[in-house]
């Protein structure tokens, strides 16, 4: 029989997983920020060891749900992470659609709308990546790094307007990594698939 100490650790956290996935399902940081071990697979491993990852600790965590790290070839990890991208810029694109409806300067709303607009951007090009990586990882590549661009313009428009608000770069810092995330995904399945483009 385990020590009661190891038993209250086992049930804390049993709970922490248990009230982590019943969080709503449009929160923009992962779900997985416990500090214990990430659990992964090697494909995982691979990618957010992979040098275009911004941030391997996020990567970590954002891939270890049990689906993600069951995932069996580059192809449907790269699937996974097109639909993560996706939805979290459609959190973060709430987020921005809340923020526009409370008053503020014209310069302010200005940066809003181009954010809003850059967003939409990226949902749309995660969700046509997703269907490019088996026949076309080449232009997959490059659809997922155009949206990196797109996501700095809006930062500096926020910037610019001195619009002050956390939840806004926290959506924009995550969405950097699930570029660089895409980005390291499609150029390995380049790399798998040579000479077929």
């Amino acid at each position: 029989m385990a020590p009661p100490n190891q038993l209250c650790l086992v049930l804390i956290i049993f709970l922490s997983i248990f009230s982590l996935s019943s969080l709503p399902t449009n929160a923009i940081i992962p779900k997985a920020n416990v500090s214990l071990p990430v659990p992964s697979s090697q494909l995982v491993e691979n990618l957010c060891n992979g040098k275009a990852v911004e941030n391997r600790r996020f990567c970590l965590q954002a891939l270890s749900t049990p689906k993600i790290i069951a995932a069996m070839d580059t192809t449907q990890l790269g699937t996974l992470i097109m639909k993560l991208g996706a939805a979290n810029a459609k959190a973060t694109l709430n987020v921005y659609n809340e923020i526009i409806k409370k008053p503020g300067s014209p310069q302010a709303l200005k940066a809003l709308n181009c954010c809003v607009e850059a967003y939409k951007y990226a949902i749309l090009s995660f969700e046509m990546v997703s269907s490019e990586l088996v026949e076309d990882p080449q232009t997959a590549n490059y659809d997922v790094a155009v949206i990196g661009p797109e996501i700095a313009n809006c930062e500096k428009e926020l910037i610019n307007a001195k619009v002050q608000a956390p939840r806004l770069l926290a959506g924009n810092r995550f969405m950097k990594y699930y570029v660089s995330m895409g980005y390291e995904i499609t150029s390995t399945l380049e790399l798998e698939n040579p000479n077929e483009y």
